[in-house]
């Protein structure tokens, strides 16, 4: 009997040594994406919102994700900015690294060679004291829609802020606790939106089309030479993309496994007909940095050009908008800002991309982008924003037939409604399994309006 328990335990010894050895030398590609996800919330959120990396792993990574992702610990490198985050402490490590200007990147292969700053032309200038906004940070509070802003019901859960534009002004704001004005939030695919606007500052400028067929060199001689660049940004380029979460997909993939996300997505096959179905793709809106990137002759001047051509002028001095670390821009998911920055870019929008008296959007464009495409049945714009939120058209009930949405991941939302002179931030931490509604919110402020 106890020659028998000692080779049941030498034979158990050796299954775990083995299972620790399998997770340490070839661990499973979901564990190295939970890894590669938690190490690049943790490095953005400590080396661009300066906030504290255990908070961020409890708080962002952990509370509302995976079951798996409680097992990740992170250790950060301050002197490299580097954060690395390994499941159990010790299998699949996952890597991000910062740089000045440009965020954090994921690095699937744990080397940041070829890193480097952004060197931009044009600094924001930093908002005017005691100024009112967007010149300032200073609000004229309308004490009606202040106090819907502060109803808890309202906000949803994990809020971290909201902001509300009428007529030009700030008119009322809140903030989660731990979050304030100071605090660089990410937007996830609001940014989709904002490399919208970054196309139509080149098309103003000459440089792009939306109506250009054979976009990229990888596609030359086959069906997907067909593909518009407003396919593209309406979601209806036909290209097979998999943007489901919570496993290995094509989106997860793009984002915590391949360093080059643009070359991956750019390897999608058709699955349909450009023009004729509706996908939502992260994937399309990456290729669509890649493809605006290529435009210019400099690459320098390509990663300077959303900070010198649309940041700077609107005095988004926190915004920062994070590469691959190939260096094309995740055009799809990583832009962050204050809720204030966020506003600006959305009356930026309001203003038809008009700015202090300058014309920077073609005429109309923010009209291009919000006119409805056919393939997804009017719930999504031709420029990277939606029509519809969580089953609310634009015209129906109160919501006027001109209004459009700025839609993130975990309950990050922006509503413009130009008619009306209003656009409505709201962000925080909100996983679609709460049931929150925001827009419940959104009505409640628009019913309050003289």
């Amino acid at each position: 009997m106890g020659r028998l328990l000692k080779i049941s335990s030498a034979v158990l010894a050796l299954i775990v040594a083995a299972l620790f050895g399998w997770l340490a030398l070839a661990p499973p590609e979901l564990l190295k994406v939970g890894d590669g996800y938690a190490a690049k919330i943790v490095c953005s959120n400590v080396f661009i919102a300066g906030r504290d990396a255990q908070a961020v792993l409890a708080d962002d990574v952990q509370a509302p994700g995976h079951p798996l992702l409680k097992l990740v610990r992170v250790g950060v490198d301050s002197e490299k900015q580097m954060v690395t985050a390994r499941i159990l402490g010790f299998a699949a490590a996952g890597y991000a690294a910062y740089r000045p200007g440009a965020g954090c990147a994921s690095l699937p292969d744990g080397v940041a060679a070829g890193l480097s700053p952004i060197e931009t032309k044009t600094a924001a200038a930093a908002p005017l004291p005691g100024a009112a906004w967007p010149e300032g940070e200073g609000a004229a509070i309308d004490p009606a829609l202040q106090k819907l802003v502060e109803d808890a019901d309202l906000a949803g859960p994990g809020v971290r802020a909201i902001a509300v534009i009428r007529d030009g002004r700030l008119v009322a704001e809140t903030y989660g606790q731990g979050f304030d004005r100071s605090t660089p939030l990410l937007g996830w695919s609001m940014t989709k939106s904002v490399t919208a606007a970054l196309i139509g500052l080149r098309v103003a400028e000459g440089r792009m089309e939306v109506s250009r067929a054979d976009l990229l060199p990888e596609w030359a001689g086959d069906e997907r030479a067909a593909i518009t660049l407003a396919d593209l940004m309406g979601m209806q380029s036909g290209l097979a993309f998999n943007e489901n979460y919570g496993d290995v997909t094509d989106v997860t993939r793009m984002l915590y496994l391949e360093r080059d996300m643009a070359g991956f997505a750019a390897t999608r096959t058709l699955g349909a007909k450009p023009g004729t179905t509706f996908s939502y793709s992260s994937g399309t809106s990456t290729l669509l940095s890649r493809i605006w990137m290529r435009t210019f002759d400099d690459p320098a001047a390509a990663l300077a050009f959303p900070y010198d051509a649309l940041f700077a002028p609107l005095g988004m001095t926190s915004a920062v908008l994070e590469t691959d670390e190939s260096g094309t821009f995740v055009g799809s998911s990583y832009m962050y800002a204050t809720a204030q920055d966020w506003a600006r870019f959305a009356q930026f929008l309001l203003q038809d991309g008009v700015w202090k008296g300058r014309a920077m959007l073609p005429k109309d464009y923010v009209a291009f982008m919000r006119a409805p495409t056919k393939a997804s049945g009017g719930k999504y714009g031709q420029g990277q924003v939606w029509l519809e939120e969580n089953g609310v058209r634009a015209g129906t009930g109160s919501f006027p037939a001109d209004a459009f949405w700025m839609l993130g991941h975990d309950g990050q939302a922006i509503m413009l409604v130009p008619s009306l002179k209003l656009a409505v931030v709201r962000l925080g931490l909100t996983p679609s399994r709460l049931g929150y509604d925001v827009q419940k919110l959104n009505g409640k402020i628009i019913e309050a309006l003289d």
